[in-house]
């Protein structure tokens, strides 16, 4: 268990899960350095919302966001998003990532990570019966009312039931 999921644990004791979420991430050195805030964060953590503004910190040569802020300020939170809403009877990780940019991000840069009840539903219907699956999640990072598009990230999700990863895992080892 990671420090992040500790402190995430004990946290959940005192403090709404959704509120942990929103400060761990925007306290977190990691998330820090990206230059993005997570803004909002609902209860049942099916939607988050991030801003990317751009500064001094991030600002590249040709005077827009610099792509690794982009990268960097959306990669964690598909992952951890779907991580905490699906428990811990599940395995999840990145598998891969693609980002392809459209247009210089000159202004302030936002983004919606959503899971809906259905996705959620058909994730853990097609683990009961195949024990693992990928899923492709993608995020647009947009100006503020998302007219334009300044890049777009396709996130790979690996997702396993922990008793069938945990058994994979131990056969590996096992061959070699």
């Amino acid at each position: 268990m990671s420090f992040y999921q500790k402190v995430a644990d004990i946290g959940q004791r005192f403090i709404r899960k959704s509120t942990l979420f929103k400060y761990g991430f925007n306290w977190s050195p990691m998330y820090k350095r990206s230059t993005g805030k997570i803004q909002y964060v609902s209860d049942d953590l099916m939607d988050v919302r991030i801003k990317l503004p751009l500064s001094y910190k991030n600002r590249n040569y040709v005077n827009s966001i610099f792509g690794g802020s982009m990268f960097s300020a959306v990669d964690p939170i598909p992952m951890v998003q779907l991580i905490n809403i699906i428990g811990k009877d599940y395995i999840v990780w990145d598998k891969s990532a693609a980002i392809k940019f459209r247009r210089p991000a000159r202004e302030d840069a936002f983004a919606v990570f959503s899971y809906t009840k259905d996705e959620i539903d058909a994730i853990k219907s097609t683990l009961y019966s195949q024990d693992e699956m990928e899923i492709i999640k993608t995020t647009h990072l947009t100006n503020k009312d998302q007219t334009e598009i300044f890049c777009t990230i396709d996130k790979t999700i690996y997702i396993a039931n922990k008793a069938f990863y945990l058994a994979k895992k131990r056969a590996q080892k096992t061959m070699t």
